[in-house]
């Protein structure tokens, strides 16, 4: 198992696609974006990349949303004696921390459009200011930036620059959701298992129908939400079997009470459509999870007390729509065919869901 296997676990189709953006992208000094839900393993990402780049520094971390807006600058940029009441002493920021290894900026989405500005400035010009200082500091990083957020739409309310966003998304990575991949549970608790054996050598262990049972479930926390269940299992059943009932009725049962979460939860469980289309191309069809079947839905309420199901047909019907738009390489009639509908039908729900053609200069233009 290579280092980069053993830093993220998974051999799921979207999973073996992250690897490969992060060989790809990791040697080089571009700024990556990486985008995903809360949970979904982003830091691991950043580590993964930084460890692959070869650069002799060290990865600093830095979660923007975690340090008090007021704070955050001096967090960054560093400061110099004097600067403010109890700067008593001049300190280097996370950018100097970082100079020539890797800066990483979690929930890049949180940062103050004060500090944003002054981040594409340091961006652009590789160099920065201490608070209270006047001297330009060189600084050699790089950068990778990680959110949960819709950065696009908070551009749009004013929350964040559009200069900034594209100036970060160079490289953009998405982390999958973990219900997108549920086919990599079995070999994540195996790991998480194993690198806490040496704290804990009383574990439980579980069966094939306690596998098939956590890969049901959506998974609204992700990862995050995996290791906490481990947790509780090695709480409830320290050193027994654990089986498919259990994990229903002892490890699972939680309420979300958001019900925007709740609906949240369940497109994750059937947003891979990604994943999907590669797996009917023809490789390792039978490794991977398959497009959602309706009796899927049948275990919702096991976990959940309702759904919002205008809302979650209106996505699904969105995704499906873009997946065979991406498929026909942008042909609308093509598209249409892929989801038996007549092509004016097709055009009318792109204009009712704001659908964009994928570009592609290579393909001659349609009549619409």
């Amino acid at each position: 198992m290579s280092g980069l296997d053993e830093l993220i676990v998974g051999q799921s189709a979207p999973m073996r696609e992250v690897k490969r953006l992060i060989e790809l992208a990791a040697p080089s000094t571009t700024t990556i974006l990486v985008q995903g839900e809360t949970g979904t393993g982003k830091e691991l990402v950043a580590r993964a990349i930084h460890n692959l780049s070869k650069r002799k520094g060290k990865l600093v971390s830095v979660n923007c949303s975690a340090i008090p807006a007021e704070l955050l600058e001096s967090e960054l940029f560093g400061h110099e004696k004097g600067a403010f009441t109890g700067a008593d002493k001049t300190r280097s920021g996370r950018f100097e921390m970082a100079s020539g290894g890797t800066l990483f900026l979690d929930e890049i989405g949180d940062m103050p459009l004060s500090l944003q500005a002054k981040l594409l400035r340091a961006l652009e010009n590789r160099t920065i200011q201490r608070v209270g200082g006047g001297n330009e500091v060189e600084v050699d990083f790089r950068l990778v930036c990680a959110t949960h957020q819709n950065i696009e739409g908070d551009i749009e309310s004013g929350k964040f620059r559009a200069d900034l966003f594209y100036r970060i998304n160079v490289f953009p990575i998405t982390v999958p959701a973990l219900a997108s991949r549920s086919v990599d549970i079995p070999a994540i608790l195996t790991s998480m298992l194993r690198s806490e054996k040496k704290d804990n050598n009383n574990q439980p262990v579980f069966t094939d129908g306690a596998h098939a049972e956590m890969m049901r479930y959506p998974w609204p926390g992700n990862v995050r939400e995996l290791r906490n269940v481990l947790e509780r299992a090695c709480l409830l059943f320290p050193g027994r079997q654990i089986e498919q009932a259990d994990v229903k009725n002892n490890l699972l049962r939680i309420k979300v009470p958001d019900p925007i979460e709740e609906q949240e939860a369940l497109w994750a469980a059937t947003s891979n459509l990604d994943s999907v289309a590669k797996v009917s191309e023809g490789k390792n069809r039978g490794s991977e999870m398959p497009l959602p079947h309706p009796s899927h839905y049948q275990d919702w309420f096991s976990f959940f007390d309702d759904i919002d199901l205008r809302r979650h047909l209106q996505d699904v019907e969105i995704v499906l729509i873009e997946a065979a738009l991406l498929k026909s390489d942008g042909m609308i009639s093509a598209a249409a065919d892929s989801l038996k509908l007549r092509r004016t039908t097709l055009i009318e729900k792109m204009k009712k869901f704001m659908i964009e053609k994928p570009i592609n200069a290579n393909r001659p233009p349609e009549i619409e």
